[in-house]
């Protein structure tokens, strides 16, 4: 193995930005419970409000709409799983997306993305036009990520929340992947709730946050004692958001950037396909995170490419899940109709602030050598 490490998966996790180690170091310090009124606790207090507002900042919202959480997953699931009639979906969404709109006991309206796995907002609309008796009334819903974690294929999420809205439905985002890599206006885009996490941006694990909109009709996360404004009982991980809100400050600084990135992907994509013409970049023609390229080598398996380059000191991720030893194909390639074989074949690049040319030369070396290899998936 590679006694030089190349990280190219910062999809899956950024690595800890130093301003917000920084700010939980700082944080561990303050002893007081932000619930409390006297010193020590304001002082807490003002941690989490001064992080409320860096979060609120980079997405365009006010830091009353702010609410915390463990996670994006969690502020995912506050939405999700909160006794709506019937939710609107595709099949693109992240898994903590899908799996509490499928146990929410809701009527699941499929709907459709083209090729690209991008989503049609007129025929959205038709698809929740079917649905009509189940949509009546306040308590449905449709879900849109902004971009995916796999592809980077960004949504029409403004066009689709109007489309929604003019139907009287609330409306949800998942963020994650898109908050610091693309600007993201939450009033702009007209939803309802918008999910984050903070260890997407370089902040902590086991922070996130859901902003809810003025007047939007939630249940509350957790019920108990007060905190969040009654949104979400429990005392505040004070370091942890005091961490994602650092994170959250430097995240925005990085949004105007990010031609420098793009130029980073667009070059390995282009050295990949000189390399192997075979390859083929999945979704190349839509609209994408600066940041993520979805690869494809015809022939090979996605777990053996990502082992052979584990050893040979690249780290990326497969666009295959693999559970209890059996490869699957993505359920995101899946749903944008890609070949089977080819899906199988997918790998997910993605870089960060602190990629750089290095990066991409050591991973096109180790592309080099595992792709002379051809490693070959098995077939039953």
């Amino acid at each position: 193995m590679s006694a030089t490490r190349t990280y190219l998966d910062w999809n899956a996790s950024a690595p800890l930005r130093e301003e917000a180690r920084s700010a939980v170091l700082a944080a561990l310090d303050v002893i007081g419970n932000p619930s409390s009124p006297h010193t020590e606790g304001r002082r807490a207090r003002a941690i989490v409000e001064d992080a409320r507002e860096e979060v609120a900042a980079l997405v365009g919202a006010e830091p009353a709409d702010v609410v915390f959480t463990s996670g994006g997953t969690e502020a995912n699931n506050a939405v999700l799983a909160r006794g709506w009639s019937a939710i609107g979906l595709a099949g693109i969404e992240h898994d903590s997306v899908r799996a509490p709109a499928r146990g929410s006991g809701a009527r699941l309206i499929e709907l459709p993305v083209d090729a690209d796995g991008v989503i049609d907002a007129a025929a959205a609309g038709a698809a929740l036009g079917a649905g009509t008796d189940d949509l009546r009334g306040p308590r449905a819903l449709v879900t849109l990520q902004m971009a995916n974690n796999e592809t980077g294929v960004v949504q029409p999420v403004a066009e689709a929340a109007a489309v929604a809205r003019a139907r009287g439905l609330a409306v949800h985002t998942d963020a994650v992947q898109a908050a610091g890599r693309v600007a993201v206006d939450f009033r702009a885009l007209g939803v309802d709730f918008l999910s984050l996490s903070a260890h997407k941006l370089g902040g902590p694990k086991g922070a996130g946050a859901l902003v809810i909109r003025a007047g939007a009709a939630l249940p509350a996360l957790l019920t108990g004692g007060g905190q969040e404004r009654r949104r979400r009982a429990g005392t505040e991980n004070v370091p942890a958001i005091a961490g994602f809100g650092a994170a959250a400050r430097a995240a925005a600084r990085d949004v105007a950037g990010m031609q420098r990135l793009r130029a980073l992907r667009d070059r390995l994509e282009a050295q990949v396909r000189a390399i192997t013409p075979q390859a083929q970049v999945i979704a190349a023609g839509a609209a994408r995170l600066p940041n993520t390229a979805s690869i494809a080598l015809p022939g090979a398996s996605a777990e053996t490419l990502v082992i052979a380059l584990d050893l040979a000191g690249v780290a990326v991720s497969a666009g295959a899940a693999c559970s209890s030893g059996k490869v699957g194909a993505s359920h995101v390639l899946e749903a944008m109709s890609v070949e089977p074989a080819l899906a199988r074949a997918a790998i997910r690049v993605s870089l960060g602030w602190g990629s750089g040319d290095a990066d991409v030369a050591a991973f096109l070396e180790a592309w080099s050598r595992v792709a002379a290899r051809r490693p070959q998936r098995a077939v039953a």
